[in-house]
């Protein structure tokens, strides 16, 4: 039997970083075992429908580095693979299960479907259900309500009182009593399936073999279950994966505490290798000691058998931090500068890089990688060399607590650095002349050094200062120092 998995976004908004990672465990099991991964569009609800979303969420799919074997854009033997497209097919199996009287019309309104839930809600029924109020309808009743155009939707003849059981590849046996499942609505009355019966047939005619989820979902299985059962049909082997949670809390993961679009993580300049590492053990453990994994490495050794039996997973947001850093330093420079540009041009960003060489903006990432958790992090840690402001004399004279000391300090080193050969305005040479100028006038090297710092680059915390003095040059350092000066003078 050959392995088909499937990932069925819905547009109703941007895709989530929790549907990457079921995606992945999708992908992964597919072809890990020479199966096939499917792609399917799920856009059956049209309210919540936004335009435009499916491509974006194709787009995001793709930027986190998956491809699908079926699908939109691609095709299959099992076209449309979009369920707006396959409308006449679950109006034809829904209608089969009412002539095999194991589904009915029903004709209630709205409203009074929103008392009968009211009254329910009154009586504190912790869940509403329908009455069945048009399971009695007689055929000639159904006749003509259909002639006159009202309007109905197919609900399941949910059987009383049976237990339905099912046996999950993480949970293992789970049983669920149809007297707590509703007859649900299988057909809408604008002719959209709803999920519940749109889902089992496209998965069916799809050949899917593992359906992998979220556990939020596990309520929905036994009626998916009942559907099988209702047309005769073999179920799949259904996986419920744990959800996302805060770290700390217990609750799905929230915008409150930072992003949960996939497209945001992106935005803010993670790597897609490190975010993709990051989610492989967002319900899954190799069980030891391992953390960095490739795609390669992760198919290779991902099993249903090490996933997680649980509810939430946390998602530990400084971890994923410290895996894009952990990442970034491992790309050599010009993979770096390469990723960098890639990433603003994709977001529209301003880097400062565009009046600058290839060769001096990589050294420029050389000096500053190993300070970079996120891309976005080199515009803050690099801004002062492209442009630079005058410093106010309060924060020049922070280390000496003198402004005319600190004005000293920068009078002496112009002097020096002024007499230094083109040639010789090299690191060696400037570390050298540094501590000449510190030996000769008695200056600390925290009250000297850090006062240069400071002007050259307005921040205490840099790298080296005569790896920035030489990366800077000659001329531009002294232009900063002469500024510098006469601002203080004044």
């Amino acid at each position: 039997m050959e392995i088909r998995t499937r990932m069925a976004p819905s547009p109703t908004g941007e895709y989530h970083i929790g549907h990457i990672r079921t995606l992945l465990y999708n992908y992964a099991y597919a072809k890990k075992n020479m199966g096939k991964f499917i792609l399917r569009i799920e856009d059956t609800d049209r309210e919540r429908y936004v335009e435009g979303a499916v491509d974006r969420i194709l787009d995001i799919i793709n930027d986190y580095g998956f491809s699908w074997d079926e699908g939109p854009r691609v095709g299959g033997p099992h076209i449309p693979y979009v369920q707006s497209e396959r409308l006449d097919s679950y109006k034809k199996y829904a209608e089969d299960l009412v002539r095999k009287g194991l589904a009915y019309y029903c004709f209630c309104s709205s409203e009074r479907l929103e008392n009968l839930r009211e009254e329910q809600r009154k009586k504190g029924l912790t869940s509403t259900k329908y009455d069945r109020y048009c399971l009695s309808l007689s055929p000639e009743e159904i006749e003509k309500n259909i002639k006159e155009n009202k309007k109905y939707v197919i609900r399941l003849k949910v059987p009383e009182n049976k237990d339905i059981i099912f046996k999950d590849a993480v949970l293992g046996e789970v049983k669920i009593n149809t007297n707590d499942i509703d007859d649900q609505v299988l057909l809408k009355s604008d002719g959209f399936p709803t999920y519940h019966l749109a889902v089992v047939i496209d998965d069916h005619e799809m050949e899917i073999t593992h359906v992998m989820r979220g556990i939020d979902w596990l309520p929905s299985t036994p009626k998916h279950v009942l559907l099988y059962d209702a047309f005769g049909w073999n179920t799949p082997v259904y996986v419920h994966l744990p959800n996302l949670k805060e770290l700390g809390g217990n609750k799905k993961l929230s915008k409150r505490y930072g992003s949960v679009a996939a497209i945001d993580f992106l935005k803010e300049g993670y790597l897609t290798e490190a975010l993709v590492n990051f989610i492989m053990f967002l319900g899954w453990n190799p069980g030891g000691e391992k953390e960095i994994y490739s795609l390669d490495d992760f198919i290779n050794e991902f099993s249903l058998e090490r996933i997680h039996k649980t509810d939430l997973v946390a998602f530990d947001r400084q971890k994923l931090l410290w895996m894009n850093g952990y990442y970034i330093r491992n790309l050599d420079d010009l993979g770096i500068y390469n990723r960098l540009r890639k990433w603003a041009e994709k977001f529209n960003i301003s880097l400062n890089m565009a009046d600058r060489s290839d060769d001096y903006n990589i050294k420029v990432i050389s000096l500053v990688k190993d300070r970079m958790k996120l891309l976005s992090d080199f515009s803050n840690l690099t801004g002062y060399f492209y442009k630079w402001d005058i410093v106010p004399k309060e924060r020049v004279s922070e280390y000496t607590k003198d402004e005319t000391k600190a004005l000293e300090i920068l009078v002496n080193f112009h002097e020096r650095y002024l007499n230094i050969k083109e040639g010789e305005w090299v690191k060696d040479r400037i570390d050298e002349i540094n501590h000449e100028i510190i030996k000769d006038k008695g200056y600390s090297p925290k009250e000297a050094f850090m006062t240069m710092r400071i002007v050259l680059t307005s921040s205490s915390a840099t790298p080296s200062l005569v790896d920035i003095t030489e990366l800077l040059g000659k001329k531009e350092v002294l232009l900063r120092l002469e500024r510098e000066i006469k601002s203080i003078s004044i």
